[in-house]
């Protein structure tokens, strides 16, 4: 396999950012940050995405990063020792410790291989779905040096016997234009196809790399989806912004009886029917009956059915209805984009779980999380307390998760830690 697409390697330059006194706090407790106030002076000559050198107010070497004129984020640390040279052996020892993290940690057959700063690469994120690598690259300095990085990568692999056959781009998040970039993706590599098959719990899927959401699959959730599986089984199942199904077929091979799984996108939930026909379901009701989307039935005798709706308005009708289901899977977007909307997405987060609370039979199971770091594990909970109470139920806890490993938390890089996860038995009030 050839990269086709050339990189810049990065240039050290002689350049050398000097902190306000009192100032870098987050940096001297292990975050990889450095945002534009914090910075008193800046000597030497150096062009955005130039290696350049830390030092604190009183002269002491803090470091090297990547410098960016453009970001709020003015520089983003690749080291903290100062005489390191980042070169080719550089980062070829910061994959490598990435991918034998991951051996250790999880299955590795499709997984996160490096995660950004808990990786100690800022800005970049890859992704391998069995021989397909897929790279988002945020920061203008790490974009220089994409190619670089890959290319180690590869050989990281290749050296533990693991061919990569092609490599896509997905750097198209509006994240790139505060950086001063473009959005840009595509083959970085000879064109392949763009559906890439994988397996992960023993479930089956067709990743659109090209088309899906971020990289194509969220692979964060590996583990979430094993743990909600084991309470389906014989139930009558409902989940939330299936997306392309993983929830959904994880619950119908797990033996539920059936599984009515919603989202708002047409294209995604066309992906989950592909997926659920690799996992053996075939429709049962006659595509010309006027069902867009018809029941479909396993050799098991589960019954799956994906449908799109909002669900912003959906589960408040089906609370009207009476509807009742024996598990209820809360899988939405991120509501908070920022600081700013935390406020209204709390809004959003207790209206679903409240309406889904409602529709659980008691004694039944609620899976609900949320993906966005803004909203932290706090504000979260205090949300879901007070949806309790509204909807008058008692939630006894079963688990509460996070990411996968192969999305490590840095302790010092808050922004790191983002998904939430809990599972609840759901305990009417007249009890």
């Amino acid at each position: 396999m050839k990269i086709i697409k050339e990189g810049h390697f990065m240039v050290e330059a002689k350049a050398e950012v000097i902190l306000k006194k009192g100032e870098g706090r987050l940096l001297k407790s292990g975050a990889a940050w450095i945002f534009d106030n914090e910075i008193d002076t800046i000597k030497g000559s150096f062009v955005n995405g130039d290696v350049i050198s830390v030092r604190d107010f009183d002269g002491f070497p803090m470091g090297k990063g990547v410098i960016n004129v453009n970001s709020k984020i003015r520089v983003r640390m690749l080291t903290r020792e100062a005489d390191r040279i980042i070169d080719e052996a550089f980062f070829r020892e910061r994959v490598k410790n990435a991918w034998e993290y991951r051996k250790a940690t999880v299955d590795t057959s499709s997984c996160r291989i490096v995660f950004g700063d808990a990786d100690f690469l800022p800005g970049i994120t890859i992704d391998k779905y069995e021989d397909v690598l897929v790279i988002e690259s945020l920061s203008y300095g790490m974009d220089r040096m994409k190619m670089l990085i890959l290319d180690e990568l590869v050989r990281v692999l290749a050296d533990d016997g693991v061919r990569i056959r092609g490599i896509y781009e997905r750097s198209d998040a509006r994240e790139r234009l505060k950086e001063g970039m473009e959005k840009t993706a595509g083959f970085l590599t000879e064109p392949f196809d763009t559906q890439v098959p994988i397996m992960e719990n023993g479930v089956r899927y067709l990743v659109d790399v090209a088309e899906g959401q971020k990289t194509g699959f969220f692979l964060d959730q590996k583990y979430n989806r094993a743990a909600i599986a084991k309470l389906c089984k014989d139930r009558k199942v409902l989940d939330c912004f299936t997306h392309t199904g993983s929830f959904a077929l994880n619950a119908a091979l797990a033996g539920a009886e059936s599984v009515l799984a919603v989202d708002a996108s047409e294209r995604a939930v066309g992906q989950a029917e592909k997926n659920a026909s690799l996992n053996g379901f075939t429709a049962i009701e006659d595509p010309e009956s006027g069902a867009d989307h018809p029941w479909m039935e396993n050799n098991s005798g589960t019954h799956l059915r994906f449908i799109t709706a909002d669900l912003l308005e959906m589960l408040p009708e089906l609370e009207q209805r009476g509807e009742e289901y024996d598990v209820v899977i809360l899988d939405p977007p991120a509501f908070a984009k920022s600081k700013q909307n935390v406020r209204n997405a709390e809004k959003g987060y207790r209206k679903i779980n409240r309406a889904g609370m409602r529709i659980v039979k008691d004694g039944g199971f609620l899976a609900t999380c949320t993906c966005s770091h803004f909203m932290t594990r706090e504000l979260f909970e205090e949300m879901l307390r007070r949806a309790a109470r509204e909807a008058h139920v008692r939630l006894r806890q079963i688990e509460a998760r996070t990411q996968s490993p192969d999305h490590p938390i840095l302790w010092a890089a808050e922004e790191s830690s983002y998904l939430k996860f809990y599972i609840f038995q759901v305990i009417r009030d007249r009890r």
